[in-house]
């Protein structure tokens, strides 16, 4: 059987950074949230975020368009939307590996 394995959580982040640095749990999660405030804040404006060694974040906007249900034919319209592009970096690719 296989195990299941565990998801990584902000908490287990802050943890780290607990464990790691010495900050406090309550100034782990502030720098934690600021950093996710700040990259979201940036992909609101419309630019990239780029994390050397990690990813890049690239906000991309798609066109309406006609999508069909592939089991009955029907058309339906998909309205335009802003969508995250996600491009992992070499080294994290490598990491993985």
């Amino acid at each position: 059987m296989t195990e299941k394995i565990k998801t990584t959580t902000r908490f287990d982040i802050a943890q780290a950074i607990h464990n790691e640095l010495g900050f406090s749990h309550a100034d782990a999660f502030k720098m934690i949230d600021q950093t996710l405030s700040l990259i979201i804040d940036t992909l609101k404006t419309g630019r990239d975020v780029k994390i050397s060694g990690f990813a890049t974040f690239e906000p991309h906007q798609k066109n309406a368009r006609v999508g069909r249900n592939p089991k009955t034919g029907v058309e339906y319209p998909i309205t335009a939307r802003k969508t995250l592009i996600f491009k992992a970096s070499h080294a994290l690719k490598n990491a993985l590996k």
